[in-house]
């Protein structure tokens, strides 16, 4: 691509902060900047015509962890760093409140539940058994007893009697949220250019040279918050992470209200503008989701219909009115990577299905790097 001197001029000469990624955490990133140094030139860069990934394809859950995958995590964290992970998210989605509102990010607590199926009674019987240990460790955080025994009220089938609740968790509205951030930008004379994809960059001693598919140009510091896309310019501890979601029509009298998880998280759902959306099932083949590449596959599309059909809405009808899949980025570990790699450089990724509640504050970690 040719740019004309106006254009280079504008847009990318001058340079000081480059982000790479308009998701939750570059944005969040680009206004942080702003608020350190209101003189500087800060441009983003987005290789999608929307936000690209996960931030605008997300279930939109303001959530910190079902019961069943904070005992999990607990066989790979310590239970110091466990409870780190979830006052990070607890304390990222007030600020995320906070920046934005509420109103304009569509905040509804009605609470959170994790059912368990029929043939998971070993699962079942471990949480209830553990209810108190989880509780016991979060108290000083949530400042509250938050998982406690409800009935069925809703009326799920083949799942067991009770299920776990998490009174405090949360659900938001993604669209909204990501058009209030970019509108934030916009309003804070951030640059957002669309469609560009950054393909290698090399730290040349004054900055860092940039080569996207259309353009070089050279910026003083680069940021990179592509998250489950980030092993295309870096090589760090992450991992791709697809993410297949459906959701229905709506549903005439649709009593559904909350956030739902099953088996650990990989499958959740809940309600929206009487709709009920349906995602997850990468667990019924980790590798074939391990994947930077956007689509559903009729393993996990016949598996979350039949969840649909036999569990959630067992005497409903409803009709599938769309499906899609954002990427996720993940590893052995579930705290994200904020750290600089080179004299100029630094990355913000591996959100682990966290991003809505800890995008805000990995976001601002990454831009008071430099």
């Amino acid at each position: 691509m040719n740019l004309s001197y106006w254009e280079r001029k504008s847009w990318i000469s001058n340079t000081d902060f480059t982000i790479v990624g308009s998701g939750i955490v570059g944005l969040n990133c680009a206004l942080e900047l702003r608020a350190r140094y209101p003189k500087a030139k800060i441009l983003v860069l987005e290789k999608g015509i929307l936000p690209q990934g996960a931030s605008t394809k997300n279930a939109g859950f303001a959530c910190f962890g079902s019961i069943s995958e904070i005992l999990a995590d607990l066989r790979t964290h310590s239970e110091e760093e466990l409870a780190a992970l979830v006052s990070d998210r607890w304390n990222g989605i007030h600020s995320l409140r906070k920046l934005l509102g509420d109103k304009a990010i569509g905040y509804e607590q009605h609470g959170g539940h994790e059912l368990f199926l029929k043939q998971d009674a070993k699962s079942y019987q471990h949480c209830m058994e553990n209810i108190g240990k989880a509780n016991e460790l979060l108290a000083p955080i949530f400042k509250e007893t938050v998982f406690r025994v409800s009935e069925n009220s809703f009326g799920f089938n083949g799942i067991q009697r009770q299920y776990i609740s998490h009174a405090l968790e949360s659900q938001i509205d993604t669209g909204k949220m990501m058009l209030s951030l970019v509108g934030l930008a916009q309003k804070s004379n951030i640059q957002v250019l669309n469609s560009i994809i950054v393909e290698d960059f090399v730290e040349n001693g004054q900055g860092v040279s940039v080569k996207t598919n259309l353009f070089e140009f050279n910026t003083k510091k680069l940021l990179i918050a592509t998250n489950g896309f980030a092993n295309s310019l870096l090589e760090e501890n992450v991992l791709p992470a697809r993410a297949q979601i459906i959701i229905t029509a709506p549903i005439k009298n649709l009593s559904i209200e909350g956030t739902f998880h099953l088996q650990e998280g990989y499958y959740y759902f809940r309600n929206i503008d009487n709709r009920i959306l349906l995602g997850g099932g990468r667990n019924l083949d980790f590798k074939a989701e391990e994947t930077t590449q956007f689509g559903n596959t009729p393993l996990v599309l016949n598996k979350l219909e039949e969840l649909l059909r036999t569990v959630i809405l067992p005497n409903t009808p409803f009709e599938i009115a769309q499906q899609w899949s954002g990427i996720m980025g993940v590893g052995s570990q579930k705290k994200p990577i904020v750290r600089q790699i080179g004299a100029n450089t630094a990355c913000g990724i591996r959100l682990g299905g966290m991003g809505i509640a800890i995008g805000t504050t990995t976001g601002r970690q990454l831009a008071h790097i430099f």
